[in-house]
């Protein structure tokens, strides 16, 4: 059994009901359901063979055939010079049902990339103590990193009137 299958052992056994798989690959991850993240990042984080105590990227895919967008997180160990551990989820992309659990209450560094992912990718966090854009301004429609997402006329952009202020010009 190599170490993902192991880890996905233990998880099971200490989280009854999660559903987990291993993702094959150059590094081996486990894809978790989102209903059971927390508990199973939770897990990872305190248990102390792996004590995963830092979380280092957080990041979004978007699966448009597939209807889903991935979470990927990126754990270390600084105590026991392990990783990274990598765990993935997978949320519906329809905007009424796109939402994951917030891992920030576990680990503070993950609120600016949580931000970022609900910025760019439209994935609200549940639980995130701070939830608004990051990247795009207020008033921006729709979310960049969507593969379905058409970016505004760049004519209509160039053509704007836009008003110079003497002292922001180059003599």
């Amino acid at each position: 059994m190599d170490a993902a299958e192991r880890v996905r052992e233990r998880i099971l056994a200490a989280v009854p009901g999660a559903e987990i798989e291993v993702v094959a690959g150059v590094q081996p991850s486990l894809r978790v359901d989102p209903a059971h993240l927390v508990a199973a990042v939770k897990f990872v984080k305190d248990d102390p063979d792996y004590r995963m105590d830092m979380c280092t990227c957080v990041s979004g895919v978007d699966y448009p055939d597939s209807g889903v967008i991935e979470i990927v997180y990126h754990f270390y160990s600084v105590e026991k010079r392990l990783g990274p551990m990598i765990l993935r989820t997978c949320v519906p992309r329809e905007e009424a049902r796109c939402e994951c659990p917030s891992l920030t209450p576990l680990y503070r560094g993950a609120e600016f990339q949580e931000r970022e992912i609900f910025d760019l990718f439209g994935v609200r966090f549940t639980g995130h103590p701070d939830l608004r854009r990051i990247l795009m301004w207020d008033g921006f429609v729709g979310h960049p990193m969507r593969k379905d997402y058409v970016p505004e006329d760049q004519d209509s952009l160039e053509d704007m009137e836009v008003a110079v202020r003497p002292e922001d010009t180059i003599n």
